[in-house]
């Protein structure tokens, strides 16, 4: 399926010859005959997800060694290494899954495809989307990261792209709403 990670080539994966003879940047669809120009996730939505690990773990170990270590003696205090193995673990696994999201813009729809063991490739096209919102919470808002999500007629098909660029996220909100009233229009 997927031949190459999506950040071997900078911003801007591919998934063979085809998809590299698209535009540079990525940006607008790819031409008649061109396999999709995949767009991976800025870094800075793994180092938002790497620090939410490390604080929620690093604090659950914190108390899994403190509290039997003071109360029961110092050999309970090794539960602590439950959680940092944890916090290892999910390390290794948050990368895999922020190398798997990666987005494509065709000429009649998006492509969002994401998943590590499980790989969905979500298809939505412009003509079915009726909002389009850029979300940005608190802890996104510090990292300068923002979300697009996608709404259409059928509440299922409901998408999202997570960590991006608010300048993209914005972009890609104003291409998706002019691509979906034009193609919304003959309805």
């Amino acid at each position: 399926m997927e031949t190459g990670s999506p950040h071997d080539t900078g911003t801007a994966g591919t998934d063979g010859p085809a998809a590299a003879a698209g535009p540079a940047q990525g940006h607008g669809p790819a031409a008649a005959g061109d396999g999709p120009v995949w767009i991976a996730l800025p870094p800075g939505l793994l180092k938002v997800r790497r620090l939410m690990l490390v604080v929620w773990l690093g604090l659950s170990a914190l108390a899994a060694g403190l509290v039997p270590g003071l109360l029961a003696g110092p050999v309970w205090a090794a539960f602590a290494a439950l959680p940092l193995a944890l916090l290892a673990w999910g390390w290794v696994l948050l990368e895999r899954n922020w190398r798997s999201w990666r987005y494509a813009e065709r000429a009649d729809d998006l492509l969002i495809s994401r998943g590590v063991l499980w790989r969905q490739e979500t298809v939505v096209p412009y003509g079915r989307m009726q909002l389009v919102e850029v979300t940005s919470g608190p802890v996104e808002r510090y990292f300068g990261l923002a979300s697009v999500q996608l709404h259409t007629a059928a509440a299922a098909t409901d998408a999202t792209i997570p960590g991006l660029d608010p300048a993209e996220a914005e972009r890609l909100r104003d291409r998706l709403t002019q691509l979906g009233e034009a193609r919304s229009a003959g309805l």
